[in-house]
């Protein structure tokens, strides 16, 4: 976050713009709305300013700007189109301690002007940091579209009973529950229909019945997916704004926990190889005894929590101790990082079945059914075996699967941080250990590898680039690396 975003309230302080044009005049609009007493200095006025001035809206002084015109400013624009001049307002206000903003200067401002949906009371701020105010422009664009004005009459009416509600529940979860209920219920779509009477009587009488009692705890069970946030579900998204606390997994990236309800207490409980934040014991009872405090509880889970993610031991618990439950369904990593990679798990010309398998090493051996996976015209998918990979290769070879069998390992696919190995049962594990990969990491076997080549369609933007063995054909032997 290069900028930290703050409302500011500057009703009847007075502000100062230096400039005379048609940017100044924006800028001394925006101030006046938001009841600001406005100074400006221009050695001259356009038409727009003409008007306020002769109309008593702002004072004007006439001339250049001068230092000793900040004494008794609260916030300093500057909308000039001479860099000296802005640099000289720049310097005198920051000397002073005063927020100043540079148009289009963001190395000389102390804060910078958002894109603003007004629906006030409630606004909305949309800022790029000052790398692309286009941008924010049309994201601004896009959200007037989208959100009625009456979310202002919305607002507005809530926070006439926001003191009556507070009195009225002494819990403040359970508070913040109703007006969570009430506000994307009935009583909105009253207020959205123009019926603002209506639905004034329609909440008073809600909060009546509502009851001032502790809230009941539930738990969200919630995949994250394999890494990229814009594959999260709708209502996994709807349920990381309502919970109260998280308990979140290693596999869960920073952009999906971003996402969570920001006042929400986080509870890491990771778990890598040999180093466990919480055993898988303390975590179900810890699940049950949130809930039991009358806590919404999230329990968010890399890819999807049925698979691979002990979900079902942890409902097994919470069932156990009739505590209410949901379970959302998440992109599990076999599925989105192989379309990320464009390795389909099964085609008509080289797989008609797949297999999802763990490689955890265990007394440096995998206790697997080596027979079963070693099949023609099958996918295998190993979750968790960046260890054990060379045994695994190793096994599938022994087992019956040729040593020239197509075969991937992809680091933190659907991310900007991709990374994708392709190679043979042969050649792989050198080849991934040339890459130096880090978990978390999927393998993929079979004849599927082989459409990567042509079907490769993401294209991570960082610098890390795909290490596709193009490095070699498949079915060249891997050179000793020279690292």
């Amino acid at each position: 976050m290069d900028f930290l975003p703050v409302f500011l309230d500057i009703k009847n302080k007075t502000c100062l713009v230096v400039g005379g044009g048609e940017v100044a005049a924006r800028k001394v609009m925006m101030l006046l709305r938001a009841e600001a007493q406005v100074s400006v200095v221009s050695p001259e006025l356009n038409s727009t300013l003409n008007e306020c001035h002769a109309k008593g809206k702002i004072k004007y002084h006439e001339g250049i700007f001068q230092p000793g015109l900040l004494q008794n400013i609260t916030l300093v624009i500057a909308a000039t189109d001479d860099y000296d001049t802005n640099r000289q307002v720049s310097a005198a206000a920051q000397q002073r301690q005063i927020p100043v903003n540079v148009v289009d200067n963001p190395n000389l401002c102390t804060f910078i002007m958002p894109s603003i949906v007004d629906r006030s009371p409630l606004l909305i701020a949309i800022s790029s940091g000052g790398q692309s105010p286009v941008l924010a422009r049309l994201l601004r664009a896009q959200l007037e579209t989208m959100i009625p004005a009456a979310y202002g009459r919305l607002a507005a009416m809530a926070g006439k009973f926001r003191e009556r509600a507070k009195q009225h529940f002494t819990h403040q979860e359970k508070r913040r529950i109703f007006w969570e209920k009430t506000l994307q219920g009935r009583f909105s779509e009253m207020v959205l229909a123009g019926k603002d009477e209506a639905a004034q009587d329609y909440l008073l009488q809600s909060l009546q019945q509502e009851k001032d009692e502790p809230p009941q705890g539930e738990v969200y069970l919630v995949g994250a997916g394999p890494g990229n946030p814009d594959l999260l579900t709708f209502r996994a998204m709807r349920l990381m704004q309502q919970a109260d606390v998280v308990v979140y997994d290693r596999l869960v990236s920073p952009a999906i926990l971003d996402m969570v309800r920001r006042d929400a207490e986080r509870i890491y409980a990771g778990k890598e190889r040999n180093r466990h934040t919480l055993q898988q014991e303390s975590i179900n009872q810890l699940l049950v005894r949130l809930a039991q405090e009358g806590k919404r509880v999230l329990r968010l889970k890399g890819g999807d929590p049925f698979i691979f993610g002990r979900g079902g031991e942890e409902i097994e618990t919470l069932a156990a101790h009739h505590i209410p439950f949901q379970v959302v369904p998440g992109i599990t990593a076999a599925s989105g990082v192989a379309a990320y990679a464009g390795i389909p798990l099964t085609h008509r010309d080289y797989a008609q079945s797949c297999i999802f398998v763990t490689g955890h090493l265990k007394n440096n051996s995998i206790d697997l059914d080596w027979a079963h996976l070693a099949r023609p015209n099958q996918t295998i998918v190993i979750y968790m075996g960046l260890l054990g990979l060379t045994e695994l290769c190793r096994q599938l070879i022994a087992h019956g699967l040729p040593d020239s069998t197509p075969a991937a390992i992809i680091q933190q696919g659907t991310t900007q941080k991709q990374k994708i190995v392709t190679g043979t049962l042969q050649t792989l594990p050198d080849l991934a250990e040339a890459a130096h990969l880090t978990p978390p990491t999927l393998i993929i076997v079979g004849e599927v590898v082989k459409l990567h080549q042509n079907l490769a369609w993401f294209e991570p933007a960082s610098d890390a680039k795909n290490m596709q063995a193009n490095i070699l054909p498949l079915d060249q032997p891997a050179k000793p690396s020279t690292e």
